[in-house]
Parts: C-alpha cells; sequence; structure tokens
C-alpha cells in the first residue's frame, strides 16, 4: 500500500464559499489532490483534526459538493463551514489503489484514524459519518503515521 502526502493547503470559507491557499503561494490545488486516485483528507484547527474523509474525486470537487449540499438529498455537506472561518487541509493520496472498490483500503485508514481520535478523547467534532472495516497491520501503521501529525486531545 504507497500512500504519498501529506500536500498541505490553508482553507479560509464561510457557509457559502472557500478559497484554498497552498504553501507554495497560488490558490490552486495541484498534483495528486487534483487526480481521482483515493485520497484521505483531515481538517484540523491548530493541529487538532475536527473532520476526517475518503472521496476519488479531485479534492476541489469534493470540498464543492460539501460546500454546495443543502440536505434534499439527505447530505448536508461539512458542518464545519457553518462554525469555522479558516481550516488546515491535509490529503494523502492512495497510489496504487486497485481492485473492485479502490477505496476501501483508505476508508479502512479512515476508520483507524477517526478511532485512535475517539480513543484520546472524543469523535472528531464535525465528524458525520464514518465506514468501519476490518484492519490489518497495514492500515493500523499507516494510520498512526498521518495521526503524528496531529495533536490529540488527552483523557
Amino acid at each position: 500500500m504507497r500512500v504519498d502526502g501529506p500536500d498541505t493547503y490553508q482553507l479560509t470559507f464561510d457557509a457559502q464559499s472557500f478559497v484554498v491557499r497552498c504553501p507554495r503561494g497560488t490558490d490552486k490545488f495541484s498534483g495528486f489532490s487534483t487526480s481521482k486516485r483515493p485520497k484521505l483528507y483531515v481538517v484540523s484547527i491548530r493541529r487538532r483534526p475536527v473532520y476526517v474523509g475518503v472521496t476519488r474525486r479531485s479534492i476541489r470537487a469534493r470540498l464543492r459538493g460539501g460546500w454546495k449540499a443543502d440536505g434534499r438529498a439527505g447530505y448536508y455537506g461539512y458542518a464545519f463551514r457553518h462554525k469555522l472561518v479558516s481550516a488546515q487541509l491535509d490529503i494523502w493520496c492512495h497510489q496504487n489503489a486497485s481492485g473492485e472498490n479502490p477505496n476501501l483500503a483508505l476508508e479502512t485508514v479512515e476508520a483507524e484514524v477517526v478511532y485512535h481520535i475517539r480513543q484520546a478523547g472524543q469523535w472528531p467534532l464535525f465528524q458525520t459519518e464514518i465506514h468501519f472495516r476490518p484492519s490489518k497491520a497495514v492500515h493500523r501503521r499507516l494510520a498512526q503515521r498521518i495521526l503524528s501529525r496531529y495533536r490529540l486531545r488527552k483523557r
């Protein structure tokens, strides 16, 4: 399982729209953030994760969907867009995903990441759903590598 990243971006936003800033000084997503490969992304405030997600869409398309959702199809979008005004966005990409459901491995890592955040005190503040999967050592190691970037609440 080859997972590259993270690519890090700063988001500023209100409930209707967002603006992205890259450390390289651009306002565009680039590299694997624009690919159709499976990606795990973490939204955080002061290095504390508030949302963890997985997508195969480009990150801009995924975020746009989370900003435009209004509940008519049962999805209300990102809850954090109503409460926050900025956040950090870290993105990892599964470079060699294959099989019938290429998102499956990163969904497993996503569940492990969220589980460990919960073990440290509480669910991510704006997490609205999670898909739990049986995990293997490779998923748990990757989750720990991802979590090493963040500060988790102490119990």
